[in-house]
């Protein structure tokens, strides 16, 4: 086959080759991170490369099961065995009694958790942004305005470590960002430091300060790097163990006009991270 032939027929083949759905970003970034921390948890120092690759490549390979990622060719790389520790493990108990499907909690206490976290996070949004609500019938593929999930991360000692995440869109006039709340339940293994702490939540984390609040030091990063997924954050770890992030984003991504200004400063997002709200149990 010649070029020109070769060319012709890449041509008809992609034409004949449907779209695949367009990409969820919130979910790929939510599934991307948590992936890191519990890579983190279970291998600690061992698995540092391999968990920011997992983040890392999340806008290249697409979402799960988008077929995004291809294997190495034979003799192009090795691909490892599997690990011990990629061994499926026994998802908690749902509020029926049973064994959960898989690590999202889909109904009872951890779900309402969830839910709680959503509706606070909506009511610090401060006056002059609107949060929309989703339609009945959203379009295919787009992202929603108001998400939340909880998540079984890991069991520690025989305790379960559980990760609460929301998100919601918020809006001034025509210009859209966001703004996001991730909380780690106690037992976690995340760092203990404000701010290696706070670089623990994205992987180019950027420039960190200490704000204190009242005697209370908490990590916040003011300025990102490199990628501009997240404008600011705050990390905070109470006393039981609990980390709270709170995480702000002049845009969306996916190209409506981005906010003039970050809707909180930073020393508000440090009062914020410290939020009883937030601090699920």
């Amino acid at each position: 086959m010649n070029g020109e032939e070769l060319r012709e027929a890449l041509r008809t083949e992609m034409a004949a080759t449907a779209r695949p759905p367009s990409l969820s970003v919130d979910t790929a970034l939510r599934s991307g991170r948590r992936a890191r921390v519990r890579r983190r948890a279970v291998w600690a120092g061992a698995g540092v490369t391999a968990a920011l690759l997992a983040v890392t490549g999340v806008g290249a390979v697409g979402a799960a099961g988008s077929g995004g990622f291809t294997p190495a060719a034979p003799g192009v790389g090795t691909v490892p065995p599997p690990s011990v520790h990629d061994t499926k493990p026994a998802w908690p108990t749902g509020p029926d009694g049973r064994p959960q499907e898989d690590r999202t909690a889909r109904a009872g206490t951890r779900y309402d958790q969830a839910t709680r976290l959503l509706d606070d996070l909506v009511a610090v949004v401060p006056a002059g942004y609107t949060v929309p609500s989703d339609p009945a019938n959203p379009p295919a593929g787009q992202p929603p305005s108001r998400d939340h999930q909880a998540q079984f991360d890991d069991r520690v000692d025989g305790v379960e470590v559980w990760s609460y995440t929301a998100s919601a869109t918020i809006r001034q006039g025509q210009r859209t960002g966001r703004v996001l709340v991730e909380v780690h339940s106690a037992g976690n293994r995340l760092p203990a430091e404000p701010c290696p702490l706070a670089r623990q939540f994205w992987v180019t984390a950027g420039a960190c300060e200490v704000v204190t609040v009242g005697t209370t030091r908490i990590g916040v990063v003011v300025r990102a790097a490199a990628d501009d997924r997240f404008d600011q954050w705050a990390a905070y770890r109470h006393p039981d163990g609990t980390v709270v992030f709170v995480a702000q984003s002049r845009r969306l991504g996916d190209g409506q006009p981005e906010l003039a200004a970050l809707p909180f400063t930073p020393e508000r997002l440090a009062v914020l991270a410290t939020d009883s709200r937030f601090h699920l149990r």
